[in-house]
């Protein structure tokens, strides 16, 4: 079925045009920055993952499914619990402060991380602890680098492009990422991995540091923030498609992707063919992703949430693929179809909150969704490992899998999300 678009002018269909964010100082300085250390950022889950299943560089004998979830687990916990704290503490201090404080603070780690592995003592415990302290910095770099863009792009009709090239770098990032992972682990093993991650937060807090930003000044009344945080709430709660779509991706992440980024690399280490394979996969993943994003460029669907819904359908094809069993190349085919929906499913939900949701509410309901998404992810990392002894692995995906697709056609039955169109303007 043909999807109703708006009509994009020919200025904005021409390369060169939308590459001229480049020409803004700070935005160049940025994405240079930013990309390198999403890059570093996209490598490290790889190195990690298999850190823990090889026992964290002892001789001793490797990890379990269950040691990968709590270190896993201890990541994302942390930045549930410091989202909100870093929205305020980046209203107060400043986006590039946070940001520069926080690539500081996750290169540190790592350096530790890439230090206990290559002296062949790094125990679960330790690994868990310093996982949850990069959790701390990532819980604190994402609201900032909500706030930041803005003030990065002086013309603002470049806006679109800057946040179109941002996206494509996390997607390209995700390529390139977890491909030389994966070869660097099984070459020279995780600890080099997490060193070079360490090198790229250098470059990420060196690109900040030479931001001219402007000045804002900070709210005051701590008060007036807490009824902010109330009056935010209320708005979340007042639009269905809002909220019901952050449901859907909280339980996305709790009962599919939770127990594929756990299961995966088990499995692929079991039959599939170990770190190189499974960076293969994720790899396969970042490229599809790539691919959604150059498709989106220019496009406007006349129902964006209802093609989003039905895009957030590819990401139960991977978890399908390894539950019945598929080879190498099935799953990363998989892989690859799940990455172009989640580049088409999270670039409409972006642009329509922005589009619909007034300039003064966005920023909290961003928080409310971002937490509300991420919330339940800890605990299916947690439980993926158990739950695959008691059931089995493939069970456990197969469960997910299908969850996606009866999850998917329930929200695109909802009135709200199915005949949302481009053309209503924002919600009062």
């Amino acid at each position: 079925m043909a999807v109703q678009t708006e009509r994009i002018p020919a200025r904005r269909r021409r390369l060169g045009d939308r590459l001229a964010v480049l020409g803004e100082r700070e935005f160049t300085w940025f994405f240079i920055g930013y990309t390198t250390s999403l890059i570093g950022s996209s490598m490290a889950p790889v190195a990690v993952a298999f850190a823990v299943l090889d026992g964290g560089g002892g001789s001793g004998s490797g990890g379990s499914g269950t040691d990968l979830g709590w270190v896993m687990a201890a990541r994302i916990l942390p930045v549930v619990l410091v989202l909100l704290a870093g929205g305020v503490i980046a209203d107060r201090l400043g986006s590039r402060r946070v940001m520069l404080g926080s690539d500081l603070l996750r290169g540190v780690v790592q350096a530790l991380f890439a230090g206990l592995l290559a002296a062949g003592h790094a125990p679960v415990w330790a690994m868990v602890a310093l996982v949850a302290v990069w959790g701390v910095g990532e819980g604190l770099f994402m609201p900032a680098f909500g706030a930041i863009v803005p003030d990065l792009v002086r013309r603002k009709e470049l806006m679109a492009d800057a946040n179109t090239l941002l996206g494509l770098s996390r997607s390209v990032s995700t390529v390139v990422g977890p491909a030389a992972a994966g070869l660097v682990t099984a070459a020279w093993g995780p600890a080099t991995v997490l060193l070079v991650d360490a090198v790229t937060y250098g470059v990420g807090a060196f690109a900040l540091a030479r931001l001219r930003l402007p000045v804002r000044p900070a709210p005051s009344g701590g008060e007036s923030m807490i009824r902010d945080v109330r009056d935010g709430w209320s708005e979340f709660v007042s639009r269905p498609w809002l909220w019901i779509t952050t449901v859907q991706m909280g339980l996305f992440n709790l009962l599919v992707w939770a127990p594929f980024l756990v299961l995966g690399p088990l499995l692929a280490q079991q039959g599939l063919g170990g770190a190189r394979a499974w960076g293969l996969v994720m790899g396969g993943y970042g490229a599809g992703a790539v691919l959604g994003g150059l498709l989106m460029l220019g496009r406007a669907p006349g129902r964006p949430l209802a093609v989003a819904s039905v895009a957030a359908l590819a990401w139960a094809v991977p978890s399908g693929a390894l539950a019945a069993g598929a080879g190498l190349p099935w799953v990363a085919a998989g892989a690859v179809v799940a990455g172009v929906g989640s580049a088409v499913c999270g670039t409409l939900y972006n642009t329509t909150t922005q589009k619909w949701v007034p300039v003064e509410l966005l920023g909290r309901m961003t928080a409310f969704g971002v937490l509300g998404s991420f919330a339940l992810g800890p605990l299916g990392l947690a439980a993926a490992g158990p739950l695959a002894g008691r059931f089995g692995a493939d069970t456990v995906l197969l469960l997910g899998a299908v969850w996606q697709l009866a999850a998917g056609a329930v929200v695109l039955a909802v009135p709200a999300v199915r005949n949302r169109r481009w053309e209503e303007g924002p919600d009062s």
